[in-house]
């Protein structure tokens, strides 16, 4: 039941920070681990093509997709590949999406999670303005699927700021929810634990919250500080900065345990009211 987070340090070379990618993913398998979730924008950080990449990769031209079935299969490993631009689903040439792909040990993709909450904000460091909606789109789905080492809900980033989703996932039967992120130093400093942490405890679930943790083309910094949390809100792991494999265990008798002596789901009270543009609900 062991699992891994991957931190990166990406550029905007996409062969070496697969070459990158791949070290960190055969010290997680050498190390038992049976799923592994790389950071958002793993395979490139930096690049402002991201609309092209995602047409390249939907073609089956581009390099990522096949080094990532490639990868699965060699190594027999379970990945969650952090985000990257793909078109919407029978859209090739619409706006791409943040995409959050899980692939099997056999080298089939078997979900994929849309980031639903884009980053179009203001931060006091050297960038100052962030806006993900100029070159993706929302996502419209929650997703929740099937790993070797339990139900996995998958998030990205910014969602950890939106706590509901985080509750439609325990909802949907998440054990485990990954959280592949970049967030900036400014506001990691400020606000990146208590997040995740707090999404653990309320939803009494594992938080695998991966991270690039450097310095990236232009000058951006992100913060790192990657994290396995357990249902109690506990850190199992955590790397301050550049990359390295953390791995950590599920312990299935503990969450039961947890969840049966404080059952918060069986106990809410409060709904939110149904608005028009709520996600649907994927499980797999």
């Amino acid at each position: 039941m062991s699992f891994a987070v991957i931190q990166m340090v990406s550029q905007d070379d996409i062969a070496a920070n697969l070459l990158q990618a791949r070290r960190l993913l055969e010290q997680a398998a050498a190390g038992g681990a049976r799923l592994a979730v790389l950071p958002e924008n793993f395979s490139a950080l930096g690049r402002r093509d991201a609309a092209a990449l995602g047409r390249l990769e939907a073609s089956g031209e581009g390099p990522v997709l096949p080094w990532l079935q490639r990868t699965a299969r060699e190594l027999g490993l379970w990945i969650v590949a952090g985000t990257l631009p793909l078109p919407p689903q029978g859209e090739p040439e619409g706006k791409p999406r943040a995409c959050s792909l899980m692939v099997d040990e056999h080298g089939e993709f078997v979900a994929r999670y849309d980031k639903l909450h884009l980053f179009d904000v203001d931060v006091s460091d050297s960038r100052g303005r962030y806006r993900e909606s100029d070159d993706y789109a929302h996502g419209g789905q929650i997703v929740v699927a099937d790993t070797p080492v339990g139900r996995l809900g998958l998030t990205v980033c910014y969602d950890l700021r939106f706590p509901e989703l985080y509750s439609a996932l325990r909802e949907a039967g998440a054990e485990l929810i990954s959280a592949p992120s970049a967030f900036t130093r400014v506001t990691g400093a400020a606000h990146w634990e208590v997040l995740i942490r707090s999404r653990a405890i309320e939803t009494q679930c594992y938080l695998l919250a991966a991270a690039q943790g450097g310095i990236h083309p232009g000058g951006r910094e992100t913060y790192g500080h990657s994290l396995i949390v357990d249902p109690w809100g506990r850190k199992l792991a955590e790397h301050a900065d550049g990359e390295a494999a953390l791995l950590a265990e599920r312990d299935t008798a503990e969450q039961a345990a947890i969840r049966d002596r404080m059952p918060v789901l069986r106990h809410k009270r409060f709904f939110a009211a149904a608005e028009p543009r709520q996600p649907d609900v994927e499980t797999l």
